[in-house]
């Protein structure tokens, strides 16, 4: 979902087709933007002319590899390890849109925080709201109260203006999120990009996913090579990553990302990464085997209710293709989780599981980022989390199937 919780999703699906249909029967004349990068050129196109600032996964497989194993290279440098020693535990953290459910992810992380087994992560994604989440997440605990607030004290003021129906239907989209971007200039600046930095160049990675609508790809960006590049663009750049990984198409303005190719300029445009996956942890196409033998945990936040919200559904057509637009995004959400368990196993990676269950008993209000409801499912994750998270093996899928654990590397697993 997008960094809203779909931001009343039955009306923003109900607006799409709206918008579709007048699209259709009146047109409608582009907004102005550089060409996009032709399509044969997408992975060579540089964002600040930074080779490994982000990377297409299914185009940039070896590209992928490589930073991996630069990391894992950094990383022994930091450890002062001989060659060859064993590395310690990797640990990572993949963490999922939502909306304002977002406040479950920052309560799972405040809560383990104070539990006193908070593991330091390797590697840490997001998605949309998991995308904001994600830096505080990344930079430890130190970083819990800032990211507490970002999801207990904020409403939709602090997120969106409306365009209106009218002004939407011939903008880019119904939102403007200029709230957005200054909230995310207010907690993502300069120092917060230093404290990236460091990090990267002790191995650790810090990966943002978004959509790259002209190319129809998946795009996995590389903060912390971002911040540690010196390019005095950079804090700019990661700013509007975090906004384009939460702009939900047709509801929050697309982002325009600068790109170069051959001296030449090109703007690629930039939405949601849940238009492709809720959450991600690595590409499927690299098995982890390559990187060594290691002990792996994998933990993913889910924010989100994975059980059935169930309505009596109006024989309208907004009202049916409203929900079924819900039903193919929850679909998705645990498609997402379903396959990351089984690449999980196929790499001997711990797969550790939490989402909102069917204990939380709090409704969502009709208004999206109601304080008292982010506060309850805040509190609800904190509890949990507190006195030690009961994570989920297996994905709700595959709930009731019973299963051996993945095996611990003992030399050359997943090659």
């Amino acid at each position: 979902m997008g960094v809203v919780r779909a931001l009343h999703m039955r009306r923003a699906a109900s607006t799409w087709i709206v918008l579709l249909s007048v699209l259709i029967v009146a047109g409608c004349s582009s907004l102005e933007r550089l060409p996009s990068v032709p399509a044969a050129e997408t992975a060579k196109a540089l964002p600040l002319g930074i080779p490994n600032a982000r990377f297409f996964p299914l185009q940039q497989r070896d590209e992928l590899i490589k930073e991996g194993e630069n990391a894992i290279e950094r990383q022994r440098q930091a450890l002062a390890l001989a060659p060859g020693a064993e590395l310690p535990t990797a640990h990572f953290l993949a963490i999922s849109g939502g909306g304002d459910d977002g406040a479950f992810g920052s309560g799972v992380l405040a809560g383990w925080t104070d539990a006193g087994d908070r593991p330091q992560f390797d590697i840490v994604t997001g998605v949309s709201t998991g995308a904001l989440i994600a830096p505080f997440a990344f930079l430890g605990s130190a970083y819990d109260r800032p990211l507490r607030d970002v999801y207990t004290t904020i409403s939709a003021d602090d997120i969106l203006k409306s365009r209106g129906i009218v002004g939407g239907l011939f903008s880019d989209a119904l939102s403007d999120t200029t709230p957005l971007f200054n909230l995310i200039s207010r907690y993502f600046d300069a120092s917060m990009m230093a404290a990236i930095a460091a990090e990267y160049r002790k191995g650790r990675l810090l990966l943002i996913g978004t959509t790259n609508l002209d190319a129809e790809q998946p795009t996995i960006w590389n903060i912390g090579a971002i911040a540690a590049s010196g390019n005095p663009g950079a804090l700019e750049l990661i700013r509007k990553i975090l906004r384009a990984s939460s702009a939900v198409p047709g509801i929050f303005q697309p982002v325009l990302i600068d790109v170069e190719l051959n001296g030449k300029q090109y703007q690629e445009l930039h939405v949601d990464g849940g238009a492709i996956a809720q959450i991600f942890l690595y590409p499927p196409n690299i098995a982890l085997g390559r990187f060594g033998s290691r002990q792996r945990e994998a933990y993913l936040i889910r924010n989100a209710r994975e059980d059935p919200d169930w309505a009596n559904v109006q024989r309208r057509t907004l009202s049916i293709g409203g929900r079924a637009i819900l039903t193919m995004l929850r679909a998705s959400g645990a498609n997402d989780l379903t396959r990351i368990y089984f690449v999980s196993q196929r790499d001997s990676v711990d797969y550790n599981l939490a989402y909102i269950e069917s204990d939380f008993k709090t409704a969502h209000p009709n208004k999206d980022f109601d304080r008292a409801y982010m506060n309850a499912v805040f509190n609800y994750a904190y509890q949990k989390a507190r006195a030690g998270y009961p994570w989920r093996k297996t994905p709700p899928l595959l709930a009731g199937v019973e299963g051996p654990s993945p095996p611990r590397p003992t030399g050359s697993a997943g090659q």
